[in-house]
């Protein structure tokens, strides 16, 4: 059984700060450290994680010992604009979510997405925004596809010299995804009902075999041509008043991101 809740104590926060590691290889150049996890728990952030509760010796609730997976948020303040009728406007930034190896694959980043979702809820938030990799193929159906964020923005090289072992060496190209947690498309999404028709003008598409050229040396300049190729599609596109409205896998596990007209969205959020 999985249990999720946010953390409590040094211990599971120091779990999460191992889980890091784990997950991506950083380096202590990159590393979150404990203290900065608590900050964020301290002043409106959210630090949950899920705990295997059948894991022997563990605790109902679970214990750092049982925990398999991690989501860390900030909070943030959007500037007033003409949507928000002239009133600034409280999101979270989700910027970390690592699952163990062995349970990945089982829905539990889309729990702990969720779970982030009923909390902001909770609080009067109506607005969630994390980046991703726009090669990683797993992660974009996650996003659009099962929880219903769109995409506008991209994000060049936007973090730096990483030490990820994920990153493969190429720049951090990241895609700027925005949850809108109460919208009739998310809520149509996650109660599995069907989306209003959207028009589809453009088509990006990741190869399934991203991954094995990422890591592999040899291949590594074939990886780094699909990214600055998509950047530049990508780019031009946003730039028409296109989003990313949906995301699509085929047999072989090539992914396409499907873009059409933000403005078919409903208004405000």
């Amino acid at each position: 059984m999985i249990v999720i809740r946010s953390c409590e104590g040094h211990d599971e926060l120091e779990t999460c700060v191992q889980l890091q590691v784990e997950t991506w290889g950083y380096d202590q150049t990159d590393v979150i450290p404990r203290k900065a996890f608590l900050v964020m728990q301290k002043v409106g952030g959210q630090v949950l994680a899920a705990f295997d509760t059948d894991i022997p010796g563990s605790p109902p609730n679970g214990s750092p010992e049982s925990m398999v997976a991690f989501a860390m948020s900030l909070p943030g303040v959007k500037p007033p604009s003409k949507d928000t009728n002239g009133e600034a406007r409280p999101y979270l930034h989700s910027h970390m979510l690592a699952v163990r190896e062995r349970y990945r694959n089982r829905g539990i980043g889309a729990q702990l997405k969720l779970a982030q979702r009923n909390d902001a809820l909770a609080r009067g938030i109506r607005l969630m925004e994390w980046t991703f990799d726009p090669l990683e193929i797993k992660n974009a159906f996650l996003n659009i596809h099962k929880l219903g964020a769109i995409v506008y923005h991209y994000r060049e090289n936007f973090y730096g010299v990483s030490s990820s072992r994920l990153q493969g060496g190429l720049p951090t190209d990241r895609l700027l995804a925005e949850w809108r947690l109460d919208s009739p498309r998310v809520n149509h999404i996650l109660e599995g009902r069907p989306a209003a028709a959207q028009v589809i003008e453009e088509r990006i598409q990741v190869p399934a075999s991203i991954y094995r050229w990422k890591a592999s040396e040899g291949d590594r300049e074939r990886a780094l041509a699909v990214q600055l190729e998509n950047r530049c599609r990508f780019k031009q596109a946003f730039s028409k008043g296109l989003a990313v409205l949906g995301f699509t896998r085929d047999a072989e596990g090539n992914g396409t991101f499907e873009l059409g007209p933000l403005s078919q969205l409903e208004s405000g959020i």
